[in-house]
């Protein structure tokens, strides 16, 4: 039972807060502190979560699988890959296909869209895309001119999510989190989701000082040492290229099934 002195759960509960149609956000950034061990924990429920909307700052490897199986219908991320490793490939793969669906974002609508979000109005005024053909491409995003200086400015609409979840090197059972300094948007994502769900390296009694993310915001914390594997959680473990490379040529050679299936059974879910 979640309360707000003890939010702890298992990751296999974490995982089932997760339901088919939904938001979800992953935190993180690029190849660093991503919630991987949540996604594989999603993939071994008898029916993962299906027409999923993925909702990342960048989106890498515990997103790629996610496409792979099946469970994403839509993306909405200013990157999608794995940085030195290549391309991601079940993603690429996907859209060539047709079979997901690329909502075009760049850092600042992102930015807008959340702080929007935050702010608790229902768009944020910019100059960002005034110039470019990405008006097109969103119909959704509209312009506006500005009431006091005339100005045309782009009204990037407020983003939300239904479910956050942010890999954390250490929290505490309050739901207080340490996140390092590459904090990505992790703090406004879980600002702006229903439900935002941080799995830890590390849980302790309790965080003193250091918190980049306030239990306040946290509806359930989950233990997941080496959580962030194959990513990095620096400066507890780095990169796993190896693994990453098995990834791509696994995919490469069409066999992502047997792929997930052999990580899922080498990476046990935490006791």
């Amino acid at each position: 039972m979640i309360t707000a002195a003890d939010k702890r759960i298992s990751l296999s509960e974490a995982a089932s807060l997760v339901q088919s149609g939904q938001t979800l956000a992953l935190g993180g950034n690029m190849l660093y502190r991503r919630p991987v061990a949540f996604v594989y924990e999603l993939l071994r429920r008898p029916q993962p979560p299906t027409d999923l909307t993925l909702l990342c700052f960048t989106a890498g490897y515990e997103s790629d699988l996610l496409v792979g199986a099946g469970c994403v219908s839509r993306t909405r991320t200013c990157y999608f890959g794995l940085e030195a490793f290549g391309l991601a490939p079940m993603f690429t793969a996907a859209v060539s296909a047709g079979t997901v669906q690329v909502v075009e974002e760049t850092e600042a609508s992102i930015a807008f869209g959340l702080r929007a979000r935050l702010a608790g109005v229902g768009f944020m005024p910019s100059t960002a895309w005034l110039g470019t053909d990405l008006l097109s491409l969103r119909p959704d995003v509209k312009t506006i001119t500005d009431p006091y200086s005339g100005e045309i400015l782009v009204a990037f609409p407020a983003l939300r999510c239904d479910v956050a979840v942010i890999h954390a090197l250490v929290a505490d059972r309050r739901g207080n989190a340490r996140l390092n300094k590459n904090l990505g948007v992790d703090p406004e994502l879980s600002g702006v989701a229903d439900t935002v769900i941080v799995t830890a390296e590390q849980i302790v009694e309790r965080l003193s000082g250091d918190v980049d993310l306030p239990g306040t915001l946290v509806t359930a914390v989950a233990h997941a040492p080496h959580g962030a594997w194959p990513t990095s959680a620096y400066p507890l473990y780095p990169v796993a290229g190896g693994e990453l490379l098995r990834y791509v040529e696994a995919c490469a050679e069409g066999n992502f099934a047997a792929y997930l299936s052999d990580v899922l059974q080498r990476r046990p879910s935490p006791a």
